[in-house]
């Protein structure tokens, strides 16, 4: 298990890292994280819904995304309640005290089967995920877990589902990975330690301390007083990099995304939503040499902006209010007007129709709302969420995309298209190189449509279906040769070999 002294300190990404690295030594790995917090998710191949990240761990290990893996999803809705998705389906909204509550003793025989309707039995979220865990176990070795935030949330002890009462069950090797970047790693690492009970001290067996900058003999020492500090040996210290791309879950990372307009380029305003999803989504476009893409909720910057996309949200009525309060709205209505391109994926896709209504309130209390109207569509809200792998032509090439969402709109076309407007439920939708080819030719004043345009450094967009795969590959690759040079796989390995 990769725990982490807080959020966003890598274990992701150093979890992708060694799902790679066995699967290059011969071994079977499989990814695991028993709950998940996270608005940016993925559609299994069984159209079910888990994390982004364990879909990107499975990848790295070469082997089909699974519900086990990630068996409790939580997608925030407010501040204080989220949608529960457990083994890929929504069972409903929690409160987060209510959700946070103990959970039962668990009772001898068959796991409960969960009750949507909220009804019956309080589900045992606790036996639910140490079953998926179970299955998983039974088809791969090793398993790659991963936790979750800090280690050290005393006061969620007893509730804990994914940290150290998950490695307990597991007996899982932990190795603990701290943020050298943020500051304060000294602390982070042995108060995250100490506060352990002396059961839970044992399990953890290493130090990777990550996202480091510098010359890496400057922390020689530091190195030596944390293991006497802590008792633990320091298993590595891991470089910040820049020149490798592994699609990220957590929306933390946003704020190291770019935030203004270019020169010679086609500038992309991606509107920055409060409940933004999937903003993975943007990654390939944003790699494209010919593109300038910005997150922005400035209405200068959007109209300025060559193509504005509206992005998933996970509250598509109350992002649509907050839109017309803050001038986007109008911005985008107004840019459109003057002869911008605009796209909706996703919520913003039911954003850009005529109206929007929620006569069940599954999003909350408004009824219904008017959209932007630059799409012919009428979309209401649904209990039943949509969760599909999907594979569709756009000028004359197969493409590939998953849908995940809640909502209906009123037209059985994968992609409306009207005047300069482009809206679809598909994530992925901007992967494909005929789409992002026609995206970039429509504004037409840079380079050659499918020929200029690349994925990283690998191919031509226009053959995105093959390069992209490939480019992912290569990246998981030099991701693996990153984390080999600076941790010691070895003693990673006497460790495990030690546990058996």
């Amino acid at each position: 298990m990769f725990a982490g002294t807080g959020s966003d300190v890598g274990k992701s990404i150093v979890a992708a890292a060694f799902c790679r690295i066995f699967r290059q030594d011969g071994y079977r790995p499989a990814p695991f994280k028993a709950q998940n917090m996270a608005l940016n998710s993925y559609a299994t191949p069984e159209g079910l819904e888990i994390g982004r990240a364990q879909a990107v761990q499975a990848e790295a290990a070469g082997i089909p995304c699974h519900t086990d893996m990630n068996p409790l999803l939580l997608k925030p809705s407010s501040d204080h309640t989220s949608q529960v998705v457990l083994h890929g389906k929504p069972i409903g909204n929690k409160d987060a005290y209510d959700y946070w509550r103990p959970s039962p003793t668990p009772s001898p025989g068959p796991t409960p089967s969960p009750s949507p309707g909220g009804g019956g039995e309080r589900i045992d979220f606790r036996q639910e995920v140490c079953a998926a865990f179970d299955r998983l176990a039974s088809k791969y070795n090793p398993i790659v877990m991963e936790g979750a935030g800090s280690i050290a949330e005393i006061n969620l002890k007893d509730r804990d589902l994914v940290n150290m009462s998950m490695a307990r069950h597991a007996k899982a090797d932990v190795i603990l990975v701290g943020d050298i970047d943020r500051g304060g790693v000294f602390a982070s690492v042995y108060g995250s330690i100490m506060l352990q009970t002396p059961e839970e001290r044992k399990l953890i067996k290493g130090i990777i301390i990550n996202k480091f900058r510098g010359d890496m003999r400057l922390f020689d020492q530091g190195r030596t007083m944390l293991e006497d500090l802590c008792g633990v040996p320091v298993l590595g210290v891991i470089p910040y990099y820049k020149d490798i791309y592994i699609d990220e879950e957590d929306s933390v990372s946003l704020e190291q995304k770019r935030r203004q307009w270019a020169e010679g380029k086609v500038n992309v305003a991606v509107v920055l939503l409060r409940h933004i999803s999937n903003f993975t989504d943007f990654d390939t476009l944003e790699r494209d040499p010919r593109v300038n893409l910005f997150y922005t909720n400035n209405v200068q910057d959007i109209q300025r902006a060559d193509i504005i996309i509206l992005p998933g949200t996970k509250a598509t009525l109350d992002d649509l209010i907050e839109l017309r309060r803050n001038g986007c709205a109008q911005a985008i209505v107004g840019a459109h007007r003057n002869g911008k391109t605009v796209v909706g994926i996703c919520g913003g896709y039911q954003m850009l129709g005529v109206s929007v209504a929620d006569p069940d309130h599954i999003e909350g209390d408004i009824a219904s709302l008017p959209g932007l109207g630059l799409l012919p569509i009428h979309t209401t809200m649904s209990a039943e969420k949509t969760t599909q792998q999907v594979t569709f032509m756009f000028e004359g090439q197969a493409c590939q995309g998953y849908e995940i969402h809640q909502g209906i709109s009123d037209t059985d076309e994968p992609i409306v298209q009207s005047d300069r407007c482009i809206g679809t439920y598909i994530h992925g939708f901007l992967d494909n190189g005929a789409v992002i080819d026609f995206l970039v030719g429509m504004v037409g004043k840079v380079g050659k449509v499918g020929e200029v345009g690349e994925v990283g450094e690998v191919g031509k967009v226009g053959e995105v279906g093959r390069t992209l795969a490939d480019f992912k590959e290569e990246q998981y690759d030099k991701l693996a040769a990153h984390v080999r040079q600076y941790v010691d796989i070895d003693r990673i390995y006497q460790i495990l070999s030690d546990n058996d």
